[in-house]
C-alpha cells in the first residue's frame, strides 16, 4: 500500500500568500480601471468633445433644414448625452406639416433627425400661382410655383377654403394608379349640389362627380373606362345611383363641305 505524502503547514503558507496576494493585486486592478473609467467619463461629460458637432436632417421636401433644427431645441451647445430624443421628436411633430419623426445618436456626435412630411395631393391654382395642397387640407403659400408640372391633379375654382379641405382629404383616400390618371379637378357648384365637380383625366375622358364620396367614385374609373370601346371620348357621371357614359357627339359632316374639300 502506498504511503500517503504529508504537506506540512510550513510548506503550504508561502503558496496560500502567494495566492492571496494575487487575489489582492487582481482586485485592485480592477477597481483601478473602474476608477478610471469613470475619471474618463467625467472628463468626457465635462469637455467639449461630448457636445453634438452636427444635426442632419432628412427626409424633407418642404420644410427648411434650419426650421426643424430650431424647432427640435438643438443646438452645438448640447449634451450628445443629455437630451431624450422622445421629447425632441415631440417638439418636431408639432409642426404643422410633419406627419412622422425619429431622432437618432450616430457616434460619435451627430444626430439624424428624419422625418416624413404630410403628402402633397394636389396644387391649387391661385392668379399666377400653383400653391402645394397637403393631405390635411393646408396649403403651402411659401412654396408656390410660377409653372405646374403635372406631378399631383390641379383644382381649378376652388375658392372656400371647406371644400379645399374636403377634397385634399378624398385625394388622400385614393389610390396612387388612379390619382395619376387626373389632370385638372374643377369645382362647379350648382343650386342643387354645392360639391359638384368636373375631372379631366390624362386619357382624354371627363368625369362628372361630387367632392361627397370622391375617392369612393373615382375608384371605379378604371373599370368603367375598361368597358368602353377603344378611343372612344366622352362624359362619364360617376355617383351613387351608378355610372352613365356619355359619348362626344360628332358633327355631322355637310355634302357640300364635303364636296369642296375634295375639289
Amino acid at each position: 500500500m502506498a504511503e500517503k505524502k504529508v504537506v506540512s503547514i510550513e510548506e503550504r503558507i508561502p503558496k496560500l500568500k502567494e495566492a492571496r496576494k494575487k487575489k489582492t493585486n487582481r482586485r485592485l486592478i480592477f477597481y483601478l480601471s473602474l476608477f478610471f473609467i469613470l475619471i474618463s467619463i467625467i472628463v468626457y461629460l465635462q469637455s467639449p468633445l461630448s457636445q453634438i458637432d452636427e444635426i442632419s436632417v432628412k427626409g424633407n421636401a418642404y420644410i427648411d433644414d434650419s426650421a426643424l433644427i430650431e424647432l427640435s431645441e438643438l443646438t452645438n451647445d448640447v449634451n450628445f448625452w443629455g437630451f431624450s430624443s422622445s421629447n425632441v421628436e415631440k417638439l418636431i411633430l408639432t409642426h404643422d406639416e410633419i406627419k412622422e419623426v425619429n431622432v437618432a445618436r450616430e457616434f460619435p456626435n451627430k444626430v439624424v433627425i428624419t422625418v416624413k412630411e404630410l403628402e402633397k395631393v394636389a396644387y391649387l391654382e391661385r392668379e399666377t400661382q400653383y400653391i402645394p395642397l397637403l393631405e390635411s387640407g393646408q396649403l403651402l403659400d411659401a412654396v408656390s410655383q410660377k409653372s405646374w408640372n403635372g406631378d399631383a391633379p390641379l383644382l381649378v375654382n376652388f375658392t372656400k377654403d371647406s371644400f379645399t379641405e374636403k377634397i385634399a382629404k378624398e385625394l388622400k383616400l385614393l389610390p396612387s394608379t388612379v390619382a395619376s390618371l387626373i389632370s385638372e379637378i374643377y369645382w362647379i357648384p350648382t343650386d342643387s349640389n354645392a360639391y359638384k365637380v368636373s375631372v379631366y383625366m390624362n386619357d382624354g375622358f371627363k368625369v362628372e362627380t361630387s367632392i361627397r364620396n370622391f375617392a369612393q367614385n373615382m375608384k371605379r374609373y378604371p373599370s368603367i373606362v375598361n368597358q368602353l370601346e377603344k378611343g372612344q371620348e366622352g362624359i362619364i357621371t360617376i355617383g351613387e345611383g351608378g355610372a352613365v357614359f356619355n359619348p362626344h357627339e360628332v358633327e355631322p359632316v355637310n355634302k357640300e363641305d364635303k364636296n369642296e374639300a375634295t375639289r
